[in-house]
């Protein structure tokens, strides 16, 4: 079979990242031709993970099914997510830890989905499974999308089984966990330079909801109301989405990291969604969403629900 290729989802965030090259190096160590890609730009706090750890970002691709014979995903399962071709692709396995929805595949497959709040604890598990030690480099990037995905431990996806990974992987990567973390953090909520169709664009992700295109981005942020000075612009860029990929919503949500809360910029046909959702009013398009952080638990099952209420 020709080169496996290993990826996450678009706008990938650290664990998209990290999660891609750890597994293709395990694949590797079993004997399997495998190659991390991405599919698109690697943002500032992954940036920072991988020059503190000395590992190349991998190549980016646009498609992937006429590379390779066979992919494996992960940190993602929906089609919208993933790459253009996903369809035309032979799915190998996922490894994942979201929801799974508009999924299907020609052919039997390995899916491991785990209930924790990062795709790299569940390939710490793999690691263990199949006797392979994980090197220095490559725990401290599992450690990094443990510690980006969980917000250092404060999010409520964060399970007991991240934190014993994370401390696992921090000794063998040979850093303060706390330390590391808190500076990674810093080094991905630096927004300084970035545009508002950068800043909408970090972290995006697309999602069906009762029959509704919904795309959800999230920002964080150290000062959320200097985001919030670029509100006209962001909203601009908004509405060129909304237009363009024919959405229903679109929720911008600025977390803020020291406090734990968000506030949401919504914008479309159906921002009714967010008030029933949050039992909040929207003004001037925004709220401010009370002890929210996490898209996966307290955002995408929240919003759908209230789309499927309607």
């Amino acid at each position: 079979m020709a080169k496996v290729l290993i990826f996450g989802h678009k706008n990938p965030d650290t664990d998209t990242i990290a999660s891609a090259i750890a597994y293709a190096e395990l694949k590797k160590q079993l004997g399997v031709d495998a190659e991390a890609v991405r599919l698109g730009e690697v943002n500032g706090e992954t940036a920072y993970a991988l020059k503190h750890f000395g590992i190349e970002a991998p190549r980016l691709v646009e498609t992937v099914a006429d590379q390779s014979e066979g992919v494996i995903l992960v940190d993602h399962n929906e089609s919208q997510q993933s790459a253009a071709d996903i369809a035309d692709a032979h799915v190998l396995e996922v490894i994942d830890h979201h929801r799974i929805a508009n999924f299907e595949t020609a052919h039997p497959l390995y899916y491991r989905a785990e209930p924790v709040g990062c795709t790299a604890t569940i390939l710490n598990k793999l690691y263990k499974e199949n006797g392979v030690e994980i090197r220095k480099e490559i725990a401290g990037l599992m450690l990094s999308a443990i510690v980006s995905d969980s917000l250092l431990f404060k999010s409520p996806t964060c399970t007991e089984q991240d934190v014993a990974a994370a401390k696992e992987l921090a000794a063998i990567a040979g850093v303060d966990v706390d330390v590391y973390g808190l500076d990674m953090l810093k080094a991905g909520a630096d927004l300084s330079g970035k545009t508002a169709q950068d800043l909408i664009s970090i972290d995006a992700k697309e999602f069906t909801m009762g029959g509704s295109k919904v795309e959800i981005a999230q920002i964080n942020a150290v000062d959320v109301d200097e985001v919030l000075l670029q509100q006209a612009e962001l909203e601009a860029a908004l509405k060129e989405k909304i237009v363009d990929k024919g959405l229903s919503l679109f929720v911008l949500a600025i977390t803020d990291i020291l406090n734990n809360d968000s506030v949401a910029i919504a914008l479309g046909s159906k921002t009714d969604a967010v008030e029933r959702a949050y039992g909040v009013t929207l003004e001037n398009n925004k709220a401010l969403l009370k002890g929210v952080v996490s898209r996966k638990s307290q955002i995408v099952p929240v919003l759908t629900k209230a789309f499927e209420e309607a």
